[in-house]
């Protein structure tokens, strides 16, 4: 839930995709350069966030295509008959993007992710430092900086926080995306401003907030999913084979950590996709009762198999997805030590 925090996926916060492998990334980090905590002041904080910030939108246009399956699954239901519809189909929607809109469709919408990207990982992070240093002054916790407890609950708090601000102040791109990547055959929205402005006017300032409330509630499930499932599968398998690479570990226990976080938090990124496209295109709503109004309605007319389509695609952009994001943050890091810049 995003996280991108799927939740967000985007999820706010920490995010299937992104936030999985981010903890992944920042842990694996911290303990193979902890020896060398000069060399990761030297890049500073500025590169870590340029790192961070092309990882995840080389991950993001890697693995756009599925993502936009997703989407399209999740909203299939939204404007049709539930008993119309067919068993979702990997291959055959596929199909029909190239057959009707041609291959580029897959990257409907990509860019403004990688627009959202940028603000969403620099509040993000400058978010959390100053969260966890809020928290750690608090009385109380102050006394207990070694405490592995007490650290790990500045972690989630910090992280929490900072999630909610990071989604909350970049949602409307994430409602953008969704709207681009919804569009099929008949294009209503032909870009970025053009978007915002037409929702502005159509639907008034909060519409671009629509679905945040399901966003914002994905944050603390996901956050807690995620590091739970990579702690404890990480520390169970370094001492089971301690010899096994860290990075295949990391790896390993990032991706299973986003597919738990993904299968626990995904209809609450459904019904958020769903909240976006409401009154999209000039359509008229589907959903009028709030967030809990909109899990009644599509559990009655679809059943609780309809919170869960295009879980499929979610699943298999994970693997890859964690994997890019850290061959290429570690990439990155190695070329932004050596600019001029850093020297």
């Amino acid at each position: 839930m995003q996280t991108d925090a799927r939740v967000g996926g985007s999820r706010a916060g920490i995010s299937v995709d992104d936030g999985c492998s981010r903890k992944f990334l920042r842990q694996h980090h911290h303990r193979t350069t902890q020896p060398e905590h000069q060399h990761h002041s030297q890049i500073g904080t500025l590169s870590h966030l340029i790192a961070g910030g092309v990882a995840g939108a080389v991950s993001k246009t890697c693995t756009a295509p599925l993502a936009r399956l997703t989407i399209l699954f999740q909203v299939q239901g939204m404007h049709s008959d539930a008993s119309t519809l067919k068993k979702a189909s990997i291959w055959h929607e596929a199909s029909r993007i190239v057959r009707e809109e041609g291959f580029k469709a897959f990257w409907k919408g990509n860019l403004v992710t990688i627009a959202h990207r940028l603000p969403y990982s620099a509040v993000n992070f400058y978010a959390y430092e100053r969260y966890k240093k809020f928290l750690q002054s608090i009385p109380g916790l102050e006394s207990h900086r070694e405490n592995w407890g007490a650290d790990v609950c500045v972690r989630l708090l910090g992280g929490g926080m900072a999630g909610v601000t990071a989604a909350s102040v970049s949602y409307p791109l994430d409602l953008v995306r969704t709207r681009l990547a919804a569009q099929r055959n008949v294009i209503y929205y032909r870009g970025i401003w053009h978007a915002l402005s037409t929702i502005c006017k159509d639907e008034g300032f909060l519409g671009l907030y629509k679905g945040l409330g399901a966003t914002l509630l994905g944050v603390g499930p996901s956050i807690a999913i995620s590091f739970s499932v990579y702690e404890t599968s990480r520390s169970y398998w370094q001492s089971q084979r301690p010899n096994d690479s860290s990075v295949l570990v990391g790896l390993a226990c990032g991706s299973l950590s986003g597919i738990a976080s993904s299968t626990v938090t995904f209809p609450l990124d459904l019904v958020r996709r769903r909240m976006q496209l409401e009154g999209a295109a000039g359509q008229a709503r589907v959903y009028k009762t709030g967030l809990v109004g909109t899990f009644r309605h599509i559990t009655k007319a679809e059943g609780l198999r309809g919170l869960y389509r295009g879980i499929l695609p979610e699943y298999f952009k994970v693997v890859p997805g964690v994997g890019i994001v850290f061959m290429v943050y570690e990439t990155m890091k190695i070329l932004l030590a050596h600019t001029p810049a850093d020297e």
